[in-house]
């Protein structure tokens, strides 16, 4: 993890990006595009317009994936200043069409995994599984929901994992059998912990959801226990960018933007805000994540080139699931 110095350094260097000196002077205003799950308190945004000067503007759109694809999209004619949340499964992407004005910098990571409904499994008396290899299994059938990786940075990162885990001959065996298996596609995290998973609102119907080792933390009920558990084991570690996006109006105001958000006081808040563990050395971690939230034990995946291969992966994937 980079020293505080280190991430100062940068954001400072950030604020010196170029762009028509008249631009830069006749704006007010910085905007922020994020993923869905950005989350800033209120008392954040006001400290951060007074502090700066600037009044903050926030988009926030879908997926990182989905995220990503729309800067791509969009990029000759940028709709924000900044850019939150493109992680390290689409940051081949963005450097690929290149989105990003200088370099992105590490501002959160997370680790997927799969997480499973303790209480459920407990009510209808079936041992849970211990890892994601265990999915394919019958007693496991139609118990599981995971993400897109053709439209989910967390899909992408388990697609990942399993090319990592099982080889270039195996995984694409591994995601039949899962899918034969009865296994439930969503386009993106939101939906399918939110809306699909059992242990999150207890309306869905599916006690296996792909997601990160975090989650648990948000899930601790009356009794000081969390509903859910993590697979510790084999996560997929996912770090997610900060950047000035190429052609952006204010790329001052997009520097102070950046500085405030690797700054400590704000990153002390993305825990409990976001589920996501902060970059910066100095930030307060909550005392729950160590009992219930913990980065994963082991991670997979480090050797991977995803940006070279990603597209591969997606095609194969999807010629099972058509």
């Amino acid at each position: 993890m980079r020293k505080l110095a280190a991430i100062l350094a940068i954001s400072s260097l950030l604020l010196t990006g170029c762009a028509p000196a008249d631009r830069q002077a006749s704006s007010t205003k910085v905007v922020l595009i994020s993923h869905d799950s950005f989350a800033i308190s209120d008392e954040s945004i006001a400290e951060f317009e007074a502090s700066s000067g600037f009044e903050l503007e926030i988009i926030r759109a879908g997926d990182a994936g989905s995220l990503t694809n729309r800067l791509v999209l969009t990029k000759s004619s940028p709709i924000a200043d900044v850019v939150f949340g493109i992680d390290s499964t689409f940051r081949g992407v963005a450097d690929q069409n290149g989105i990003i004005q200088g370099k992105l910098t590490e501002v959160d990571f997370a680790d997927v995994c799969f997480n499973y409904d303790r209480l459920w499994f407990d009510v209808n008396g079936i041992t849970p599984p211990s890892s994601w290899r265990d999915l394919t299994q019958p007693e496991f059938k139609d118990l599981t929901v995971v993400t897109n990786p053709l439209t989910s940075s967390p899909g992408l990162a388990f697609l990942a994992t399993t090319v990592s885990a099982l080889g270039e001959s195996g995984f694409e065996a591994f995601w039949t059998e899962l899918r034969d298996n009865g296994v439930k596609v969503a386009a993106g995290w939101e939906e399918a912990y939110f809306t699909e998973f059992s242990g999150s609102s207890g309306s869905g119907k599916f006690p296996i959801v792909l997601s990160y080792c975090s989650s648990p933390a948000a899930e601790i009920r009356e009794n000081g226990q969390s509903q859910t558990v993590a697979f510790l084991d084999e996560g997929f570690r996912q770090t997610e960018y900060i950047g000035i996006l190429a052609g952006a109006q204010n790329p001052t105001g997009a520097g102070a933007l950046i500085e405030f958000l690797l700054a400590e006081p704000f990153q002390s808040t993305m825990p409990e805000l976001m589920y996501v563990y902060p970059v910066n050395p100095d930030a307060v971690i909550p005392s729950e994540w160590t009992k219930f939230g913990p980065a994963a034990r082991t991670t997979i995946g480090e050797e991977l080139d995803v940006a070279t291969n990603r597209e591969s992966w997606q095609a194969k994937w999807a010629s099972i699931f058509e």
